[in-house]
């Protein structure tokens, strides 16, 4: 039997996934950015949408990547929620800068998993309400 993982553990993933997903991001690196994301991943919580699957996420992004969409991405904040020996989940702020000045921030809860290969994912990720975000103090 595995042993869940420590705080400590959990923190350092986490941390390393949000400063890898910023890079590519920002560097528009769209390979890089998903090997980051789980292809069974579930996006909730974007407006007009009930649910965003990898296709539809991969799709878009890879277009914004081409047209040079986002200047910048960078996350702030990361309260662990859970984890076990193969997930964390955990809340932080995406702030996303387009390059027409446009300026995007909420919160978001994400659940990483290790995948078979030894990659920690993001399997689910839900955009918070102003409201919880605000709750759990992350604006």
């Amino acid at each position: 039997m595995t042993q869940d993982l420590d705080a400590n553990s959990a923190t350092v993933i986490a941390q390393q996934w949000l400063d890898d997903s910023a890079r590519t991001a920002t560097n528009r690196q769209f390979e890089a950015h998903f090997n980051l994301i789980s292809k069974r991943v579930k996006v909730t919580g974007v407006e007009g949408f009930e649910s965003v699957s990898y296709e539809d996420w991969a799709r878009q992004s890879e277009q914004e990547f081409k047209d040079g969409v986002l200047k910048s991405v960078s996350y702030e904040g990361l309260k662990i929620q859970a984890t076990n020996d193969y997930q964390i989940m955990f809340k932080t702020v995406e702030s996303v800068l387009a390059t027409d000045g446009k300026h995007k921030s909420h919160g978001l809860e994400i659940l990483l998993e290790k995948e078979k290969d030894g990659v920690w994912r993001a399997k689910q990720e839900r955009v918070l309400s102003d409201a919880e975000a605000r709750h759990d103090k992350l604006i």
